[in-house]
């Protein structure tokens, strides 16, 4: 195999190799972004991890039972740097209320908002500013205006 075959061959594996990293990213599109909506809960459990953190709810069902509701946000690190959120920012057991966007199945949940403590804190992400649906990105935050840290 000469060099300009190997540099070939070397090129068509690095693109098929991003091309799959890609498409295992998801879109938001399973969100209905135009849409927002309210509920309160207590929190079952955070998951911290990446690509996309997940926050667990569990809210009252008017039946006397209960219904839990998964509400996912960004990566840790861009909460982390931008919006002041760390893994102990939530701990199960606080009671929360959440705005988000639901889910256009209708399923229990949606893409986090806003999250606001009982105490009046709050943890904001990024689509906490309304132009975000629009894909403008908000400015960056310096973390301050997140008072829960």
């Amino acid at each position: 195999m000469d060099l300009k075959a190997a540099h070939r061959l070397c090129l068509a594996a690095a693109l098929l190799a991003a091309s799959s990293a890609a498409s295992a990213h998801h879109s938001y599109a399973m969100f209905d972004q135009t849409r927002s909506l309210t509920v309160q809960g207590t929190v079952h459990a955070l998951e911290w991890t990446n690509p996309h953190i997940w926050v667990w709810v569990d809210v009252q069902d008017g039946k006397g039972g209960t219904a839990t509701y998964g509400f996912e946000s960004n990566a840790p690190a861009e909460l982390a740097r931008f919006f002041g959120w760390s893994k102990r920012s939530l701990t199960a057991g606080d009671k929360v209320t959440i705005d988000y966007a639901p889910l256009k199945s209708g399923r229990n949940g949606g893409a986090l908002r806003t999250l606001t403590f009982a105490d009046g804190r709050v943890l904001r992400t990024p689509r906490s500013d309304p132009q975000y649906a629009t894909g403008r990105r908000p400015p960056a935050a310096s973390g301050g205006d997140n008072e829960a840290k």
